[in-house]
């Protein structure tokens, strides 16, 4: 009998041993069930015994699939392997934990709705808001939560403006689900440093003010909202409570991340998270009360398939799943039926490239939120032809993709910058390009690569940049000060940031007056929403306000200014950014 034959006509058991050696599981473990499920008892529902055993419940979890449809499993693979296990049981729960419908041209394309037809067409049950769900603006996420057959959850997300919200309104802050006289507690929280992490303006009136809040004024005021919604569910009845959550566990988010919020609470079971893309079968963390409870994450890109699964006797594991053979068709087909409609258009070709445009290094590491790179460069330039500024600036983590040698086409020129931005021009004074660079480059590290294997030092505000130069001296400690949204404040007197130079007419380099005015381009996000904390900006004089889509000023370049053709000078960073350790 082959693998996959056995993944078809095996029990639970003979399905993770096949899986296993066919090396797609890529780990788990067991917690002891919460108190309260320890002491639960099936009860009858009228139709079933209750002296029978109750069925596996199975929640399928995914996270940071940022558009990524067809890659790796794919949500063809997720659908078919939901559907085969819901021959297995009856008790079966798709939830997604956050990102979804952001990250690929499509999504950018249709701003978010043709990823949400699709998840509806896989099944999902239950969704929570990543930071990038909000990247189309509070009137479209209104939009989509509307068309979503999933019901959004969020316990810690609140409106203080006048009237009502849309938004708000389409949450739940937990749901409890009822399987066979077990009960499940499904409960959403997003990442308070969404506010700066997407874009800030979308969550303020028309005067500035803040009208939205994920409870982030402090580490202690998330915790006890959090706790405040797991009290009630364990209240109502719920066996179990399931923290469906988009934190993280990056060191720059603390004290916001799942590991916090686990040692900070107590009656949860496990956390399924994201926000970090952090690949997690299972971990197992101690909360407030010294109690286990198990965290796990998929990773991102939709490469593995989360499984938890509650037993008959009360136990609980997670494990991930890295491979699937069976495809949907019909969620293949449905797929298919929406990247066709937009073929033509994602692959015109736009431009050629003599070199190929890189967000990592030779070794696959992604730089380009730490260090300068020849992407980023690019860019940066392209915005500062498109206007005309002396100086321009693009956030590291707006930069989302590759560009391949030869031709390029208009799909790849969108997954470069997927948000759909807009360019504009303010006047800056040069101390406020010296804070703005400070805060830049507050987590840069010497080094690139972690202990991990992974990227080091990362901050999605790095800037990348046009008409300027300079150096970061990463031995100095950062004293960046930021509010509680994340904004920044001040930063102290010694800095890591120093022999910045502007591009002058004449084709040198001449240090920066900080007394000075100079023309600063960049896209609505940074200079005008205070995206990634950059509020030095907001106030400034507009001298372009929102004049083209920042994807479109990338074909323009390469049009108008290169003649079509990305060149030779683009083959490596050109040396404006020096990091010293």
């Amino acid at each position: 009998m082959t693998i996959y034959q056995t993944l078809q006509k095996g029990g639970w058991a003979a399905r993770l041993l096949a899986l296993a050696l066919a090396g797609a599981m890529l780990g788990g473990c067991s917690g002891a069930s919460g108190p309260a499920a320890a002491s639960s008892q099936p009860v009858s529902s009228g139709s079933t015994p209750a002296e029978a055993a109750p069925e596996e419940i199975v929640i399928l979890y995914t996270n940071d699939v940022h558009g990524a449809v067809g890659a790796d499993i794919g949500y063809e693979g997720l659908a078919a392997y939901k559907a085969w296990t819901e021959e297995k049981t009856p008790y079966v729960t798709l939830v997604d934990c956050g990102d979804a419908i952001q990250g690929d041209p499509l999504g950018a394309v249709s701003r978010g709705e043709f990823r949400v037809e699709i998840m509806n067409e896989v099944g999902y049950d239950f969704a929570i808001l990543g930071n990038h769900e909000f990247d189309y603006g509070m009137e479209q996420l209104a939009y989509l939560l509307g068309e979503a057959d999933a019901q959004y959850l969020a316990c810690n997300l609140r409106y203080t403006g006048e009237g009502a919200s849309p938004v708000v309104e389409a949450l739940q802050p937990y749901e409890i689900v009822d399987y066979g006289g077990r009960q499940v507690a499904f409960v959403g929280v997003s990442t308070p440093v969404t506010i700066t992490s997407s874009t800030p303006a979308y969550f303020m009136d028309e005067q500035g003010n803040f009208v939205y809040d994920f409870y982030g004024g402090s580490g202690e005021e998330l915790y006890t909202q959090v706790q405040a919604t797991v009290d009630r569910c364990r209240e109502e009845g719920a066996d179990y409570v399931v923290l469906l959550t988009h934190l993280g566990e990056e060191e720059a988010t603390a004290p916001f991340r799942s590991s916090d919020l686990i040692a900070a609470t107590q009656g949860v079971d496990v956390v399924l998270d994201g926000h970090s893309h952090d690949v997690i079968p299972c971990d197992i963390l101690n909360n407030a009360a010294g109690e286990p409870v198990l965290l796990s994450s998929t990773g991102t890109g939709l490469v593995n398939i989360g499984q938890l699964t509650i037993g008959a006797n009360g136990s609980l594991q997670t494990t991930l799943i890295g491979r699937y053979p069976e495809r949907d068709g019909e969620v293949e087909a449905f797929i298919d039926s929406i990247e066709g409609a937009y073929e033509q258009t994602l692959g015109e070709v736009v431009a050629q490239s003599q070199v190929a445009l890189t967000t990592q290094s030779a070794e696959g590491i992604r730089l380009v939120r730490s260090r300068e790179t020849n992407l980023g460069d690019f860019c940066a330039d392209a915005y500062r032809a498109m206007t005309g500024a002396q100086i321009a600036f693009v956030n590291g983590g707006g930069i989302r993709a590759d560009l391949p040698a030869g031709q390029i086409t208009y799909g790849e020129i969108i997954a470069v910058h997927p948000y759909g931005n807009t360019l504009c021009m303010v006047e800056a004074t040069g101390q406020e390009i010296l804070d703005a660079l400070e805060l830049g480059c507050r987590a840069t590290t010497a080094e690139t690569v972690g202990d991990d294997g992974l990227a080091a030092g990362e901050d999605g505000g790095f800037l990348q940049v046009s008409g300027l130069r300079y150096t970061i001296d990463t031995s100095i400690p950062s004293t960046v000060q930021l509010d509680e949204m994340g904004l920044f404040l001040s930063c102290g007197e010694n800095r890591r940031v120093r022999e910045v130079q502007v591009l002058a007419e004449d084709g040198s380099y001449q240090p920066l007056d900080p007394q000075a005015t100079y023309t600063l381009a960049s896209h609505n996000y940074m200079l005008k929403q205070s995206g990634d904390g950059y509020t030095m900006f907001a106030d400034n004089p507009l001298l372009l306000d929102e004049s083209m889509l920042d994807y479109q000023a990338l074909i323009t370049y390469v049009a108008d200014a290169l003649g079509g053709v990305i060149g030779e000078e683009y083959a490596a960073p050109q040396g404006r950014i020096q990091v010293l350790g």
